[in-house]
């Protein structure tokens, strides 16, 4: 340890070392994230991490999470330019490299399903809340009903365009295929919450 530094515990030391995994994990992907590298970065040993996750691959989820966790709703004023921008996002996100990272997940957690579910789990959280606050500004302006604030209904949308990528096998889905889930099966869904 260097002089005049102090030993970071508990959610101090935590951070660091999801920092220096979501670090190495974007510059690396999930096949060049090893324990020793993420030790390295976070200026602490393997025990620390181990102590915390089991694996690289519970690692790597985290991690993962905790990049996620920084996306911001559109705020376009219009409900239907806010979800055709959320699905865009989504669209290039899953091209991208961070989408990369996360398919590299999902294939290294094949059948684990306590892994698949903390992935799961962190995807409709992180999911559901974004699309929530674009309709409840959507319900403020006039053009939603206050009915159509359910998680279900508010992730649509996004559950479509994810069931594109499995059955076309491809990391995105052509514009047209956007425009078609929002003004086709989005819009209407919300519109018809009215009791």
């Amino acid at each position: 340890m260097a002089e005049g530094q102090t030993r970071r515990r508990g959610a101090a030391l935590e951070e660091a070392i999801l920092r220096a995994a979501a670090d190495q994990l974007t510059e690396t992907g999930f096949a060049g994230l090893t324990m020793d590298a993420v030790a390295r970065r976070a200026g602490t040993n393997k025990n620390a991490i181990y102590r915390r996750w089991p694996d690289r691959l519970a690692l790597g989820i985290a991690a993962y999470r905790q990049i996620a966790r920084t996306v911001q709703p559109p705020d376009t004023g219009s409900l239907r330019a806010d979800a055709l921008e959320m699905l865009r996002r989504a669209n290039q996100h899953w091209s991208s490299p961070l989408g990369a990272i996360l398919r590299e997940l999902l294939a290294a957690a094949g059948g684990t399903q306590e892994l698949l579910t903390q992935l799961a789990d962190q995807s409709a959280e992180s999911v559901a809340a974004p699309w929530l606050i674009i309709i409840g500004r959507a319900v403020a302006r006039g053009e939603a009903p206050p009915e159509a604030l359910h998680p279900r209904v508010a992730t649509v949308a996004m559950v479509l365009l994810r069931n594109e990528f499995v059955t076309r096998g491809t990391p995105t889905a052509p514009d047209e295929t956007l425009v078609e889930i929002v003004d086709e099966v989005y819009l209407p869904l919300i519109r018809n919450r009215a009791p």
